[in-house]
């Protein structure tokens, strides 16, 4: 019996930490991002490579109610939950 995929903590940690590097919401820590935006990307297509993969790790997490999976790390790096 193989073992229940646990969520990677790197991703989680890059989630809390990084910025939108364009766009409307230039600057606005990732995890913090509208979900109307990412809904956009969603549609249109997320941006090739890392940050591509970052987005649509937070859409899936938003979507899905996971939310709380975040919330430690919010606390602790002080990345609030305020969406410019």
């Amino acid at each position: 019996m193989s073992e229940p995929l646990q969520p990677n903590s790197n991703i989680l940690l890059e989630l809390v930490q990084i910025k939108m590097p364009f766009g409307k919401y230039k600057d606005t820590v990732l995890c913090n991002l509208p979900v109307s935006y990412l809904e956009w990307f969603y549609r249109e297509g997320f941006p090739p490579g890392k940050l591509g993969m970052q987005l649509a790790t937070i859409y899936e997490i938003k979507i899905n109610g996971l939310e709380h999976l975040l919330q430690p790390l919010k606390k602790k790096y002080g990345t609030g939950s305020k969406i410019r």
